[in-house]
């Protein structure tokens, strides 16, 4: 028998090979109907040829054969393990010192809550065995009861008319039933009848008593070594399972072996694993193993969850089992398969990893009622060690594809960026990237002055640097200087420098960041917030290459190749006389426009990825992996910061990060917002904690769960889905 309801009938499958067995403890026999004991206690009293046995002390018979038989009988019970082999023997031994014609052992299946009855008629056994209700019979009262009775006649008998029915046409006149009772267990039944009326004297039925001893215990034995037995197979059986899923990284290909690892102690006819894709919001059909179901499972195939019991297991995180009735109802063209090759019951558990539930493992069988709660119980098992190496694979996979991207990202800086362009520090592969690089390459090599656009950091600095890596000017000074971080008051002298004594403070002399890069390059940020004052000055040094110290009259000459660069619009600035108009075409002299990072999406991800190796190595870290629902938010803002704000930002994620996977605090992003965006800063973070809320299975907590996600900590998400109403129905559903 592949499935068993119960570990007894493990024990006599080939005794009984179609009973399934259960014991009732004293709380179960305290709610069973009394109606059948009840009205035969009554009718005892009126007399009759039937009595109960007396209550002979067990040591009282005096006949030493029957006692040297019982020894005898002692010694069969413990020489045989194997109760069927063992109660042929004792029905043998039993003809030479009690005279039976019938005898017969009835078994609980509690299953059916029928008796399960094998009969011997002389010597031989009589096959198959048979099944025997509880009500109106002799053994269902004696079970029931757990008092023994005997009948001289049953000739004479009113009560049981089914029971005395059959024992007539057979001819028997003696009938004497006794219960196989051991503690608080109720096996069952033991019987004997006799051709001969008042064939049974109380001695003799003191020895049945005796007998019906020595076969509960021998019935309890057995049930004890098949609890054992059976237990031993369910753990070789999960760790069969657990050999398999470890030496096979893919379940795919494990999944036939493990399928027949489980089949030895649950009897299936078919399994199979489908998962659940987010992105269709459909299970797609993963492996299989069909032992007599052809043609039902195609791998890759996919269907909705709707409308099947894998669905309803999945949803409620809880197996699911159906018979053949409910799944005709299913009217669902994925079951075809089972009920065209009679499938009877089906069994769907589902799969559930620390990141939430991935998919169901499914069995199925051509048996009625197949699975029992011991089945159900350990295939939840085997169903969280697959799940485990599910999620070990994707991950396994996500480091594998992350590798090959960092692989690929690495090859294109070296070999592309390099060694064509020779921008290492800009990262990035996008079309409207790549021209603003080749318009630098261009301009590169030439003097000419180059004014960077761009907004605030899209990297206008790492350009002025490569283009003068790239220059002839590589070997001498890179200059820069930052219009607007530094006062008004002293940007002159920042610039041009200043004699001693030039000014309250100026005690010693001092060279001006023009002299500093005599020969190389200058690089003037922010140039649009020099002041005006100032700014004729700077025209000078770019018309002539000349200017004087703060507080001395000697020219001093330079040879330097300007590169500017500003957030602002100087044409603009220019019609508002803010900015001088002369200077203004200095400086446009090749204009560079560097894009924002919202125009040039695609290179987020690579961005992500290099800022988050860059800070785990500094800070001694190991990130490994960046969740795909983490990179889809990142690459879908907006950052108004452009690089600069990405780059503050995957530091900080950096920092926050416990494991090996990057935690991004994207709830922080809600709070840079463009005015252009409609609605409110906090239904915009609500609607952010919903959609992780959702992408996570509604799982809160853990490495994998929205709290992660979200970078903060569980106690803190909870507190605010509590203040903005957040219910479990908005992100479940």
């Amino acid at each position: 028998m592949g499935s068993c309801r119960s570990g007894f009938v493990m024990l006599i499958n080939s005794f009984l090979p179609h009973a399934e067995y259960g014991l009732l403890s004293s709380a179960t026999e305290q709610n069973e109907p009394q109606r059948l004991g009840d009205l035969l206690e009554g009718g005892l009293s009126s007399g009759g040829s039937r009595q109960m046995f007396p209550e002979v002390p067990l040591n009282s018979n005096g006949d030493l054969r029957r006692n040297d038989a019982l020894l005898s009988l002692t010694d069969i019970l413990v020489g045989h393990d194997e109760l069927p082999e063992l109660l042929q023997e004792l029905a043998l031994r039993l003809h030479s010192f009690i005279s039976f014609d019938l005898a017969s052992i009835c078994l609980h299946d509690a299953a059916k809550n029928v008796f399960i009855i094998r009969s011997w008629e002389g010597r031989e056994l009589v096959a198959p065995p048979a099944e025997l209700p509880l009500e109106d019979t002799i053994a269902g009262w004696v079970w029931q009861n757990q008092k023994p009775i005997s009948f001289d006649d049953v000739q004479t008998e009113a009560v049981f008319p089914t029971s005395l029915d059959i024992l007539r046409r057979k001819g028997v006149r003696s009938f004497c039933a006794l219960p196989l009772t051991a503690s608080q267990r109720r096996f069952g039944t033991l019987a004997f009848g006799s051709l001969q009326s008042a064939a049974y004297s109380s001695q003799d039925l003191d020895f049945l008593q005796r007998v019906a001893h020595l076969v509960t215990l021998a019935v309890e034995n057995a049930f004890s070594r098949s609890a054992v037995k059976q237990e031993k197979e369910r753990l070789q059986m999960l760790l069969e399972v657990n050999a398999a899923l470890v030496a096979n990284l893919s379940l795919q290909d494990s999944f036939p072996a493990i399928s027949d690892y489980v089949r030895k102690v649950i009897g299936h006819h078919f399994a199979s694993i489908t998962l659940y894709d987010e992105t269709t919001q459909q299970f797609r059909k993963y492996a299989v193993e069909a032992a007599s179901v052809p043609g039902s499972f195609l791998i890759g195939e996919e269907y909705g969850a709707k409308g099947t019991l894998a669905g309803e297991a999945f949803l409620a995180r809880e197996p699911r089992i159906c018979n053949r009735t409910r799944l005709i109802e299913y009217s669902n063209p994925v079951y075809e398969p089972f009920i065209r090759e009679g499938i009877q019951t089906l069994c769907c558990i589902p799969l559930i990893a620390p990141v939430g539930p991935l998919g169901t493992l499914n069995l199925a069988s051509k048996q009625e009622n197949a699975f029992s709660p011991q089945d159900i119980s350990l295939l939840k098992q085997v169903a969280a060690q697959m799940a485990v190496a599910l999620d070990n694979a994707r991950a396994y996979r996500e480091i594998a594809t992350l590798r090959d991207r960092l692989a690929e990202e690495k090859l294109y800086l070296e070999e592309e960026i390099h060694s064509e362009l020779n921008f290492e520090e800009i990262i990035g592969e996008s079309p409207v990237l790549r021209r603003a690089l080749e318009q630098a390459k261009t301009v590169a090599p030439s003097d000419a002055t180059v004014l960077i656009l761009g907004e605030t950091g899209t990297g206008k600095e790492l350009i002025a640097r490569a283009l003068h890596r790239m220059s002839s000017r590589k070997d001498a000074s890179f200059i820069k200087l930052n219009c607007a971080a530094i006062p008004t008051g002293l940007l002159e002298s920042e610039l041009f420098g200043h004699e001693r004594g030039a000014f309250t403070g100026a005690i010693t002399q001092k060279a001006g960041r023009l002299e500093l890069a005599d020969h190389g390059t200058f690089f003037l940020d922010e140039v649009g917030d020099i002041p005006l004052e100032l700014q004729p000055k700077l025209l000078r040094v770019l018309q002539d290459q000349e200017f004087e110290r703060l507080g001395s009259t000697r020219t001093r000459r330079v040879n330097i190749r300007l590169i500017a660069a500003t957030n602002r619009n100087l044409a603009e600035a220019v019609a508002e006389k803010q900015f001088r108009s002369d200077l203004y075409y200095r400086l446009n002299v090749f204009p560079l426009r560097l894009p924002s990072l919202c125009e040039r999406k695609e290179d987020i991800p690579l961005l992500v990825r290099y800022f988050a190796q860059k800070f785990a190595q500094r800070m001694n870290k190991r990130i490994e992996t960046i969740p795909a629902a983490t990179m889809k938010e990142l690459t879908a803002w907006d950052w108004p910061g452009n690089v600069r704000e990405l780059e503050n930002f995957i530091e900080r994620s950096v920092i926050l990060s416990q494991g090996s996977a990057l935690a991004v605090p994207l709830t922080e992003l809600a709070a840079t917002t463009k005015t252009s965006h409609s609605g409110t800063l906090e239904s915009l973070e609500r609607e952010h904690i919903l959609r992780t809320l959702r992408e996570t299975g509604g799982t809160i907590s853990g490495m994998h769960g929205a709290a992660a996600r979200l970078g903060m900590k569980r106690t803190t998400l909870q507190s605010r889905m509590q203040r903005m109403g957040i219910s479990r129905q908005e992100y479940e559903n």
